[in-house]
């Protein structure tokens, strides 16, 4: 039996292994429960506004990286800022059973909760 598509427009939730919502994945762009834009996926990777790689999405909605992953540079061209979504959703589901990480995989956000609330480091200084 083929599988339905699934409709890219459809809210994704974003937790961490403990299972705090942080985010809805509306199309390409990931907004606060707040509405605010915060990142981008391209070809799986998530990506800050500002165009930090952060991890890849998983399919429990997390957001993992290897632990020894190196920095890698900022996106060429990040995306322009996207309008906020008219049915952003005010409440998450709960979250889903999440399986446990090998030592080898970080789950971002609960390594570092705040990621989304700071420019990289990895942008040149203003003039």
């Amino acid at each position: 039996m083929a599988k339905k598509p699934t409709d890219p427009n459809k809210p994704v939730f974003i937790f961490d292994t403990r299972g705090d919502w942080y985010a809805t994945k509306v199309g390409d762009y990931f907004f606060t429960p707040r509405g605010e834009y915060v990142a981008y996926i391209e070809d799986g990777e998530v990506y800050k506004r500002d165009g930090e790689w952060i991890g890849q999405l998983s399919k429990d909605g997390r957001i993992l990286r290897k632990r020894t992953e190196r920095r890698r540079d900022l996106h060429p061209n990040p995306p322009p800022t996207p309008p906020k979504p008219e049915k952003l959703p005010p409440r998450a589901p709960l979250p889903p059973m999440m399986a446990e990480l090998s030592y080898s995989i970080v789950d971002v956000l609960d390594e570092d909760p705040d990621i989304f609330k700071r420019i990289s480091d990895l942008r040149p200084d203003m003039n």
